[in-house]
């Protein structure tokens, strides 16, 4: 009798030194559940755009720094001020820029409140063109629908050929300083917390034998820059991926 009481004491001393490294192990396996949840989720959330990706997250939260929001390009004269109109608009940019082109040298700046595309040259304007932008043309985009033209810098993420506008020149909206416009609104209230930021924004054409819309100014678009067709596949050959593109008011 004395051997069984012996052995149960045994058997149950072993269970309590057994059971803490249970309930650690499930603790473990519940606590890497729980984060490749979380993490699948962000993840699914992001390409909803919803929720900014992982990658622009230090950015967003300005580490190291915030970027500066100061214009890369200088100010230009009106055109309502200069006599000859548009800058160089009668001159091809190939007589412009000559045959030895660096394309890392180019550089666009968009006026919405002037309807201009401006080519730069090594921080030097070369040739302007006619632009129109989003049906709601002012103010700066905040959210997806909003049918507005986004300010700040970009960079081209791609370019390519489209099937209804000629060319299609992408910029990397949104950038970390979208994001952050993003979000203040939603704090401010002036978007709804479920609004999402949107993307897909470019340069483009119009459609065949729509050069009209350009020069009647009609905004038509759903937040992209549009140019007359013969403008933009101009432009198209002289720019490359990451190449800065800043829009302002």
């Amino acid at each position: 009798m004395f051997n069984n009481v012996s052995r149960v004491n045994k058997e149950a001393q072993k269970k309590q030194q057994t059971k803490p490294h249970t309930t650690a192990k499930q603790r473990w396996l519940t606590g890497g559940l729980l984060v490749t949840c979380a993490v699948t989720g962000y993840f699914l959330l992001s390409r909803l755009e919803m929720v900014m990706p992982f990658s622009q997250i230090p950015a967003v939260l300005c580490l190291p720094s915030c970027a500066d929001d100061s214009m890369v390009h200088p100010v230009l004269v009106t055109k309502a001020s200069r006599p000859d109109g548009w800058l160089n608009s009668d001159e091809s940019l190939a007589s412009l820029l000559g045959e030895s082109v660096d394309r890392a040298k180019v550089s666009l700046l968009i006026e919405k409140s002037q309807h201009r595309v401006t080519v730069f040259y090594d921080s030097e304007p070369v040739k302007a063109y006619e632009a129109v932008f989003g049906t709601v043309p002012v103010g700066d985009k905040r959210m997806e629908g909003d049918r507005k033209t986004p300010e700040g810098v970009f960079r081209i993420r791609d370019l390519y050929p489209h099937d209804e506008w000629s060319k299609f020149i992408w910029l990397d909206y949104p950038t970390p300083e979208s994001w952050q416009k993003h979000l203040q609104a939603k704090m401010n209230g002036d978007i709804g917390p479920d609004a999402t930021i949107g993307g897909e924004i470019g340069i483009h054409g119009v459609p065949e034998g729509a050069d009209g819309l350009i020069d009647t100014r009609s905004n038509w678009t759903w937040g992209c820059i549009a140019l007359k067709n013969a403008d933009v596949d101009e432009i198209y050959a002289y720019v490359t991926q990451g190449s800065v593109v800043e829009i302002v008011p």
